[in-house]
């Protein structure tokens, strides 16, 4: 059987010289400790120390990384656990699960998901055979006895992790209760604080909108009959998230036009949409002054702003309505950003309590585009990688095309993005070892001093985020 080990050099350079940089840089920041400002895990796994079940639920039902290439090679997600939340294996299904995967490791050569993993299996659980159709029992086996352990439960490892600061993604109307466990604990030394994360409040498109929005005024104890009810209902909400610990508030629409409607037509077309009368250029011109409110809103109450747009949500239509969202039929498209936040900026892009962070998949507009704006407005930041690029490569190019325009100072710090709460020191980890990679280059070709570089490294670990997000 294959052994599986961790190289102490992996992603560094095969270059003598540049590599003994990045190893000290890296060891300069490698154990400080884990910011998560923006991810997917449950808070209710924290609250209330949920212990996990199986290495299937824990591993693969909720990474849709990993099942999305599963299911190009002809993998039905409901074998996998999917929708993680509604879903329940029995041990024998669960088994068959983690035997698809092991047999097809051969699928993640080449991508991140292998990093991951890798890092999983032997820093988490010690496995030190590699993934196949001959292992799979006995990783299974290794895997389930850890998880079994009362170390193994979620608050453990959050200190085994070295998780300082985790958040959430949570729904306007969420009652936040698990937070407010979480933040009555007086023997839970860790943070963890929800994200206001409003988009389908947002999209008065939508079929169930006028119910979305009929739910949140009764959470808010407002009349959102009007769209100045519609606008208190959003202020009292992003309130009550604040007062439970929330930092920013999470934003991903299929672009970032914000033109506002005058405060009469929005009006209007908010009663045409009530009504389900509203036309679909209506609806995208109403669903742009609403995003450019979320902004003004921002702006009185000091959550920073995340804009993550241009997915197609849900390709395939016949997943959406067997699985529901988010189980990897999401596809990047492309997106402009200058033309679409000159409004949004314009308004509101030098005032002193405002920060936007801008995240993209498509990376021809980081040096064009998004390293532009946030090397003028004081307000901007340059999200890294996230989702589909968070990946060696695209950080590596990213470092490279935004540092030339904005520095360093100007971007967001690693977001892990995860519902996979195992492989976020594995996330992290990879983020500071190619950051240092980065920076060694910059040193070994005398465009900067050694000492700068560590500087640098340790703010990208532990400055920025902290700056971004108000932590």
């Amino acid at each position: 059987m294959a052994e599986l080990t961790l190289h102490p050099d992996r992603l560094f350079p095969a270059e003598a010289t540049t590599r003994g940089i990045a190893r000290r840089l890296y060891e300069s920041v490698r154990d400080l400790p884990i910011l998560s400002p923006h991810g997917h895990v449950l808070p209710q796994w924290i609250a209330d120390d949920v212990a996990f079940t199986d290495p299937v639920s824990l591993l693969l039902s909720p990474d849709h990384y990993i099942n999305r290439l599963l299911h190009a090679d002809g993998v039905e997600l409901s074998s996998l656990g999917v929708p993680p939340a509604t879903s329940h294996l029995t041990e024998q299904q669960a088994r068959s699960a983690w035997s698809s995967f092991c047999s097809r490791w051969p699928l993640f050569r080449g991508t991140p998901m292998k990093y991951w993993m890798e890092a999983v299996l032997v820093d988490v659980f010690g496995v030190q055979v590699r993934p196949s159709a001959a292992t799979a029992d006995a990783t299974y086996d290794i895997i389930a006895a850890r998880i079994a352990e009362p170390d193994f439960r979620p608050r453990s490892l959050m200190d085994r992790f070295n998780i300082e600061f985790m958040a959430t993604t949570d729904d306007p109307c969420d009652d936040l209760a698990y937070h407010a466990k979480l933040a009555a604990d007086q023997g839970f030394h860790r943070l963890v604080t929800p994200t206001f994360r409003p988009d389908k409040y947002l999209e008065p498109g939508r079929p169930e909108w006028a119910g979305l929005v009929a739910k949140l005024g009764e959470v808010a104890g407002v009349d959102t009959s009007t769209y100045g009810g519609w606008v208190q209902a959003m202020a009292n909400r992003r309130e009550y998230f604040k007062a439970h610990g929330a930092v920013s508030s999470d934003h991903a629409h299929m672009d970032v036009q914000t033109e506002p409607l005058t405060r009469a037509d929005a009006e209007k077309a908010y009663g045409r949409a009530l009504a389900g009368t509203i036309s679909a250029p209506e609806a995208k011109a109403l669903q742009q002054t609403m995003l450019f409110e979320q902004a003004r809103l921002a702006c009185e109450d000091g959550l920073t702003m995340t804009l993550h747009p241009a997915v197609y949500r849900n390709h395939h239509t016949q997943t959406f309505e067997t699985y529901g969202p988010d189980v990897g039929a999401d596809i990047p498209i492309t997106v402009e950003f200058t033309r679409a936040l000159h409004p949004l900026l314009d308004a509101f892009g030098t005032h002193p309590n405002f920060t936007l962070v801008l995240f993209t998949m498509d990376e021809t507009v980081y040096s064009r585009e998004l390293a532009p704006l946030a090397g003028f407005y004081p307000s901007v930041y340059v999200g890294v990688p996230w989702w589909f690029i968070d990946s060696p490569d695209a950080i590596k190019r990213f470092r490279a095309a935004v540092s030339e325009h904005a520095g360093f100072s100007r971007t967001s710090g690693f977001i892990d993005d995860t519902r996979a709460f195992l492989s976020i020191p594995a996330r992290h980890d990879m983020s500071r070892r190619l950051d240092s990679v980065h920076l060694a280059t910059l040193v070994a070709e005398h465009r900067l001093e050694e000492d700068e570089a560590l500087s640098t490294v340790y703010d990208l670990v532990a400055t920025n985020p902290r700056r971004v997000f108000h932590v």
